[in-house]
């Protein structure tokens, strides 16, 4: 109850933050309704005395005021509705801006990998969708409270025995706090399933890969895959839900023999002690009305312990995405790179991996100089490449931009310096001309700017087949807009990662992956003479991973990466005349192509 209560304190500062009038407006007319409830009985019961004592003129009075509360129960609450239903959209988006601020505004992307992170966004994203039903619960709850009040003290009035009528909503109270807590924890047990169930049916539906289900015929086995993770979560569900509903009937069942209790007793004051019809009248009313108390309040309190356990869970996705940080960012990033950046026995493990993708690795990439990076699949290049880009702390080592640790400098302000192509490249569903200018936001909507990245990628002949230029819309997830092809979309991304003026870092991992050898080599001796530009202005880096080595000859420097090691660096000429493991890779890459 504690955490319920804190929750609900939780939520209420939430609606207060979103729109201060709305939430007073809102409380006063969900309590009105709710204290109108008991205050009617109340009315009702002098009525009626009044009509058998022969005093017509007070039962017309009572009657009037017995007409205006019954307007204020059955109207306010819907007037309420309008004004927090508002609110629950603002503090709905609120909470989903926080979400994706947490999950993509941290320092490193590390908690994307953690399946209790997964787990967590599997039940947060449909639980954003509460906050209505969470802020009507909340200002019921409050009405609820006072309602509750008023009826003790009418019920003392009649009988102090009548008391125990509303403590016996404790036993359902308390039964349906337990019923949710089944069910929640049962969601946090089912939700591997449940986000496998969803993205099996996510896979089936996408577009993108119908024709690889089609050709090898994979329907069925999609669907029987998706059944057999769905009854896994809903046979957890149903458990959890059966065995919800009993302790919510146990609960019911003790207030139902407390409010039969209450109606013996009144009829029998009414019959020994020749109570007013009146009386009788308010106890009757008033009971039903702690019935209805009662089975509200349970299910008030089913939804705030709902919305409680959403918010620990955004709680908990907070604490899995911060990093510690042991060292001050306290330095600002140089204007120009005059040394370089070097790496000093760097080792990274992934959370949760048996081995590490990096393991003592040295190496110094001089300032002005273009690095090509290569090695076979799974060597560790593109761990080495997230590493530059901050978006990875090391295990072990560390890694110095002209002598200084990359991490006492703000993170935020090293990307800023740095631009970066990823072989996992992002398919915005943007006007193509957003689509590219994100590479640069503060020039999103500098034409100009986006033409001349596209030009220096090779990619203005994408940009001149769309039907609208720039303005066209791209995908079909979200609206009709043009459909590109792998490759085009790529030439996109290679834009977008152009767009920066003079990075301190470019970083171009597998960059060309979907572009053919001849088209790749060509693209990369414009790199070449592109980065000779950079390099004068801030001595910036520009850092190739490839997996094609005759395009990478053109390097001042050559990375070999095996096995989460540098095992090899140099020059094109210098590698092929140590016959080592480069001269292999470029020999046999290069017979396939005789």
């Amino acid at each position: 109850m504690r955490q319920t209560a804190t929750g609900s304190w939780r939520l209420l500062r939430i609606a207060w933050g979103v729109n201060r009038t709305k939430c007073v407006t809102a409380l006063f007319l969900m309590v009105s309704a709710a204290v109108a409830g008991p205050a009617l009985a109340a009315c009702l019961g002098a009525m009626t005395n009044a009509l058998v004592a022969g005093h017509g003129a007070a039962a017309a009075w009572y009657g009037g005021v017995v007409a205006l509360l019954a307007v204020v129960a059955m109207s306010f609450g819907n007037f309420a509705h309008v004004v927090y239903f508002e609110m629950a959209e603002l503090a709905e988006m609120e909470f989903v801006e926080r979400l994706m601020a947490l999950s993509n505004g941290s320092e490193s992307i590390e908690h994307h990998e953690r399946s209790e992170y997964a787990g967590m966004l599997t039940v947060l994203q449909p639980e954003s969708r509460r906050f209505p039903n969470a802020l009507q619960s909340l200002f019921d709850f409050f009405g609820l409270l006072l309602a509750v009040v008023f009826t003790a003290v009418l019920l003392a009035r009649v009988d102090p025995l009548l008391l125990l009528l509303p403590l016996a909503a404790v036993p359902p109270l308390w039964a349906g706090g337990r019923a949710q807590a089944v069910i929640e924890r049962a969601k946090t047990a089912t939700a591997t399933a449940t986000r496998g169930a969803r993205g099996l049916f996510q896979l089936s539906a996408s577009p993108r890969f119908g024709g690889e289900l089609r050709v090898f015929d994979l329907d069925r086995e999609m669907r029987s895959r998706h059944a057999a993770l769905w009854e896994d979560a809903s046979r957890g569900l149903w458990r959890a839900n059966t065995v919800a509903a009993l302790l919510r009937a146990a609960g019911q069942l003790v207030f139902g023999l407390a409010y039969i209790g209450a109606v013996i007793l009144v009829i029998r004051n009414a019959v020994v002690d020749h109570r007013g019809v009146g009386e009788v009248i308010l106890v009757i009313t008033l009971a039903t009305q702690v019935n209805q108390q009662v089975s509200t309040a349970v299910t008030l309190l089913g939804e705030l312990q709902r919305m409680t356990a959403t918010l620990r869970r955004l709680d908990t996705v907070a604490e899995l995405v911060a990093a510690p940080r042991d060292v001050p960012a306290d330095l600002a990033p140089p204007e120009r790179l005059t040394e370089g950046i070097r790496l000093e026995d760097v080792g990274f493990t992934y959370t949760g991996a048996q081995a590490p993708a990096l393991r003592e690795v040295s190496l110094t990439l001089p300032a002005g100089t273009v690095v090509a990076v290569v090695g076979e699949n799974g060597a560790g290049k593109s761990t080495l490449v997230k590493l530059l880009c901050g978006l990875y702390r090391p295990s072990s080592g560390r890694i110095l931009v002209d002598g200084e640790e990359l991490r006492r400098i703000p993170v935020e302000q090293w990307r800023e310096r740095a631009s970066a192509g990823f072989q996992d490249f992002v398919r915005y569903e943007l006007a193509a001309g957003t689509t590219v200018g994100l590479g640069d936001v503060p020039r999103i909507d500098d034409t100009a700017a986006v033409r001349d990245a596209l030009e220096r990628a090779q990619a203005a002949d994408v940009i001149e087949r769309l039907p609208d230029g720039l303005d066209t819309l791209l995908g079909r997830s979200y609206a009709d807009g043009a459909e590109l092809s792998g490759g085009q979309w790529q030439k996109l991304a290679l834009g977008r990662a152009l767009m920066r003026q003079n990075p301190l870092l470019l970083v171009l991992d597998e960059p060309t992956a979907a572009l053919d050898p001849e088209a790749e080599h060509r693209l990369f001796e414009r790199y070449a003479a592109q980065a000779v530009q950079v390099a004068a202005a801030t001595g910036g880096i520009t850092l190739l991973v490839s997996h094609r080595f005759s395009t990478v000859r053109m390097a001042d420097l050559i990375v070999v990466v095996d096995d989460g090691r540098i095992v090899e660096s140099g020059d094109h000429a210098s590698l092929m005349a140590a016959r080592g493991l480069y001269a292999d890779l470029f020999e046999l890459q290069a017979g396939s192509y005789r």
